[in-house]
């Protein structure tokens, strides 16, 4: 067995889309590998993208996502454009699949999370279905109960009443 095998690769999140699962229902997610330029990598080393506007795009049989803010560095002449379309890296089966859920369901496609896995940039993507107000308000009740619920059997093992 190799020493890869053996040890697991180090996770570096770098941005999470919190927003997406207040408006989204979120379904199947996907991990991704991600077509970045050198200006890029380093950006998102020092823990700096938006996520909030990411989605996913289809041009022929790649999916590109769109929206993703990785700012300029200051003072760099090696820069890039901050909201960029850049390629996602799927099996053709995974692509398939994500044009299906979008075509038959009218479901979109965000992005959710993007991290380094080891030496790689991923993001992770999730087909969702949007929210109605009613739906949002749903969830916040839920939330909220979840809480108070912690708080009751934190005080309950404390020995408070």
């Amino acid at each position: 067995m190799s020493k890869e095998a053996k040890k697991p690769r180090r996770i570096d999140v770098v941005a999470v889309n919190r927003r997406a699962g207040f408006d989204y229902e979120l379904e199947s997610r996907f991990e991704a590998g991600l077509v970045l330029i050198g200006s890029e990598v380093k950006v998102l080393r020092t823990g700096k993208a938006d996520l909030t506007d990411g989605w996913v795009s289809f041009d022929g049989d790649e999916a590109f996502v769109r929206g993703v803010n990785i700012p300029v560095m200051q003072g760099s002449p090696y820069s890039h454009e901050a909201k960029r379309a850049r390629k996602l890296l799927l099996s053709k089966r995974e692509i398939e699949q994500l044009k299906r859920g979008v075509e038959r369901d009218g479901m979109t496609i965000t992005v959710t999370q993007l991290y380094f896995k080891g030496p790689y940039a991923k993001i992770e993507i999730a087909l969702a279905r949007g929210k109605k107000a009613y739906d949002k308000r749903q969830s916040l009740k839920r939330k909220e109960a979840d809480k108070e619920a912690r708080v009751a059997i934190s005080a309950a093992r404390r020995g408070e009443r």
